[in-house]
């Protein structure tokens, strides 16, 4: 089977809407000046359509038009990196998807440990941050409420009420394991998180003392958090210095 074969009946697998870039089309090293002739030739015929440089996916018409990939999978590819997560977005994209703020940011911001990313194309334009720990499939929802824990007091157009509550609630939900795992992540998070955690963790079914100890002793007793919560919101809130 010739590269361009090959390269055609992967892409006749893949679902249509959907991003890949080459490493996903299980192309060899060797193959790949061929398959970047064999692509260009798919483009021509409009079986491919390319969003960017090393980006493309299969359009499909629809009554409505044509279909393109939403926002999500123009974002997909760069959160990957030989078939790993190594990032996830956050900020207000992230806050928006937890219905703590109706804010939609125009530069997406996304967190890596290993890599700045960088997207600017028609659809999307994103920035780096740095992740606090290493990202993988297994952790980036948690750090995702970590990172929502950090940035509570200024998150645009958040009703602090209806915030907590979103968040006790995934919180609750989370499996003894990644409660834990999510403690561990907390100590190397700013302090302001770590108790705005502590404070919602002691309200939660089934928690360890010795948990709520290891993030109380990671906290200066003589520092205060500004967040804007009072005890009708969050009772716990001056267990934890947080007003």
């Amino acid at each position: 089977m010739t590269v361009t074969q090959k390269l055609e009946k992967k892409i006749e697998s893949l679902p249509s809407g959907n991003t890949f870039k080459y490493d996903s089309l299980n192309i060899q090293p060797q193959e790949y000046s061929a398959a970047s002739k064999a692509m260009e030739r798919l483009i021509k015929k409009g079986t491919v359509k390319r969003v960017s440089t090393g980006l493309f996916y299969k359009p499909k018409e629809t009554v409505f038009g044509e279909l393109r990939p939403k926002e999500e999978e123009l974002i997909k590819p760069y959160l990957f990196k030989d078939g790993k997560r190594i990032a996830y977005v956050t900020g207000s994209a992230l806050y928006n998807r937890l219905g703590l703020t109706t804010q939609v940011p125009k530069t997406i911001q996304i967190a890596s440990r290993i890599k700045r990313i960088y997207i600017n194309n028609e659809k999307v334009k994103a920035k780096p941050v740095k992740s606090y720990v290493e990202v993988s499939e297994d952790n980036y929802k948690l750090l995702e409420l970590l990172d929502a824990l950090k940035d509570f007091g200024n998150i645009s157009d958040l009703d602090k009420k209806s915030g907590i509550k979103i968040l006790r609630k995934k919180i609750n939900a989370l499996s003894k394991r990644d409660r834990a795992k999510l403690i561990r992540y907390a100590l190397k998070y700013p302090p302001r998180a770590r108790a705005l955690l502590g404070a919602i963790l002691m309200g939660t079914n089934n928690i360890e003392i010795s948990k709520l100890e290891k993030l109380k002793s990671s906290l200066n007793p003589l520092s205060n958090y500004d967040l804007g919560l009072s005890k009708n919101i969050l009772k716990s809130v001056q267990d934890w210095n947080i007003e």
